[in-house]
């Protein structure tokens, strides 16, 4: 990165970059980690949820069309999901899934200054320290799968 141009520096530089051919090792390593995480036992409508949450704030509309029409196959409502954006001021979801939420944002909108210990003690209520550490795996890999499809916009 020494500021000289590059070979691909043309018009067509602005293009999005296609991850699937110049990177597919790491693509399949998203993929194998993704694979991983819905092995864990974490409820799959739970998994479906966070990741529309996360992608909505990241404003990932290919990520929050996927993500909605996922959850609606494996059976999640529609009334759920139009509410998702609005967890923390309606009776629709559990406590379970309003501390994913609430983990989920912590973790997706970062904030320097955040208190994350009351948010892991509303966790701890609901979650075992595995699944603890399953969800904010399905958050972090959330978030990047949004950062690499925006990134395309």
């Amino acid at each position: 990165m020494d500021g000289s141009r590059h070979p691909n520096d043309t018009p067509e530089s602005e293009t999005p970059l296609d991850y699937q051919k110049d990177v597919p090792e790491i693509l399949k390593a998203m993929v194998g980690l993704n694979t991983v995480i819905a092995g864990t036992g974490l409820e799959r409508s739970l998994h479906h949820l966070v990741q529309l949450r996360a992608s909505q704030i990241n404003r990932c509309g290919f990520c929050v069309e996927m993500h909605t029409r996922e959850a609606r196959q494996d059976g999640e409502t529609g009334e759920r999901l139009d509410r998702v954006v609005v967890w923390d001021q309606v009776d629709d979801f559990s406590e379970r899934e309003k501390a994913a939420f609430a983990w989920t944002e912590a973790l997706t909108d970062l904030d320097p200054k955040a208190d994350l210990a009351p948010l892991r003690a509303r966790l701890r209520k609901v979650f075992t320290d595995p699944e603890i550490g399953v969800l904010t795996a399905a958050v972090a890999m959330i978030n990047l799968w949004n950062r690499i499809n925006i990134s395309r916009h």
